[in-house]
């Protein structure tokens, strides 16, 4: 009976110490996965502050200095007065470049980029479709002049929120053209961890 007891003793304290090697081992790949997002989100701050500011309320970087505005009902780019255009041209290849370094110190980072039409509040019947095409325009602007982005590491999402954004110029009235542009948003993508490695989804 006593060596019964002995072995059944033994046997627990393996099968504890195994356990607790396993939850400390998944400590440490939980810790390496969240410096890992950290490392990837505070990445993104470091994009060229020629063209953007962070914006510390929403968490994002924004574009400073460009004047956008599309005409009332139009979506045609040249809306938008011509050393602005090329100020935006300018971004379009900051962004690029910026994901270029990026991914070349880490190839397993990825990139979403967002490119958010939006209108007025004026309740025109095709907002969604009308600010859809602003952020195409801008997209198609960008591809005329050479700025492609990598889809294995940059993926381009083209949306329109109409007069629905909450990323909105104030006062949030009829007729304020300020609203009458596009936004853009640069998102990492970590992806998911396991077992210390990368995958992305």
């Amino acid at each position: 009976m006593f060596f019964i007891m002995l072995v059944l003793f033994i046997l627990t304290i393996v099968l504890l110490h195994g356990k607790m090697v396993d939850i400390e081992n998944e400590r440490k790949a939980t810790q390496a996965q969240l410096d890992k997002i950290k490392e990837i989100e505070e990445s993104v701050k470091n994009i060229n502050d020629q063209y953007f500011e962070y914006d510390s309320l929403y968490k994002r970087h924004t574009l400073k200095n460009i004047n956008i505005s599309f005409q009332t009902g139009s979506s045609n780019i040249s809306d938008i007065p011509q050393n602005q255009l090329v100020r935006l041209l300018e971004v379009g290849r900051s962004i690029k470049s910026f994901v270029d370094n990026a991914t070349t110190k880490n190839s397993n980072v990825k990139y979403l980029l967002i490119i958010e039409g939006q209108s007025s509040k004026d309740y025109y019947h095709n907002n969604y479709e009308l600010s859809y095409e602003r952020a195409l325009n801008l997209v198609k602007y960008w591809t005329t002049n050479h700025v492609i982005f990598n889809s294995h590491y940059c993926e381009v999402i083209i949306s329109g929120s109409g007069q629905a954004s909450r990323f909105r110029v104030y006062p949030y009235i009829a007729g304020n053209k300020s609203n009458q542009r596009f936004v853009i948003h640069i998102i990492p993508k970590p992806g998911i961890f396991e077992a210390g490695i990368q995958k992305q989804q």
